[in-house]
C-alpha cells in the first residue's frame, strides 16, 4: 500500500494528464510536419479512422472543434492530399460525404511505425486489470472534455 494521499494521487494524475497533453500535443505537431500535414489535418485523419462511417463535413466540424467554414476547407486540404474523398449521400443527395482514402495510407502506416511499437511496448508494462483501468479514465475523461468544451463554447 502506498503512502500518498487521496488528494496527492490526485494532484499526481493531474499533474502527469497536463504532461501527457503537451507532450503529445509536441508528438502530433511533429507527425505532421514528418507528413506534410498540419497538426489539424493529421488529427481530422486520426479521427477519421476512428468512425465506423463516412461523415459530412459539417459532422467534421464537430469532430474537430472547427466552423463549418474551416471544416470545409480543412476537408479540401484533405482532398488535395489525397487523404479523403467526397461522395455524394444516397440517402440525400444534397449531402456530401467524406471518408479516408488508400492513396496515402502507406505513408501514413510508415510515419506511425516507430512510434506505435514504442507505444505499444509502453502498454506492455501494464495487467489487463490495469489497462481496463487506464481506458475506463480515457474514456471518461474525454467525456468530461467534451462536455467542458460544450460549456466553454457556449452550446
Amino acid at each position: 500500500m502506498s503512502d500518498r494521499t487521496r488528494t496527492e494521487a490526485l494532484a499526481g494524475v493531474t499533474a502527469a494528464a497536463r504532461r501527457h497533453h503537451a507532450v503529445y500535443t509536441l508528438f502530433n505537431q511533429a507527425m505532421a510536419e514528418q507528413l506534410g500535414l498540419h497538426p489539424t489535418d493529421l488529427q481530422c485523419v486520426s479521427l477519421l479512422r476512428l468512425e465506423t462511417r463516412p461523415r459530412t463535413t459539417g459532422e467534421i466540424a464537430k469532430l474537430t472543434g472547427l466552423t463549418s467554414g474551416s471544416a470545409t476547407r480543412l476537408v479540401d486540404r484533405l482532398e488535395r492530399a489525397g487523404l479523403v474523398e467526397r461522395t455524394s449521400d444516397s440517402r440525400d443527395r444534397r449531402r456530401t460525404l467524406v471518408s479516408l482514402t488508400i492513396h496515402r495510407s502507406p505513408d501514413i502506416e510508415a510515419a506511425w511505425a516507430t512510434p506505435a511499437r514504442a507505444f505499444d511496448q509502453a502498454l506492455n508494462d501494464f495487467t489487463d486489470e490495469e489497462l481496463t483501468v487506464v481506458e475506463r479514465y480515457l474514456e471518461r475523461i474525454t467525456e468530461v472534455g467534451s462536455e467542458q468544451t460544450t460549456l466553454m463554447s457556449g452550446g
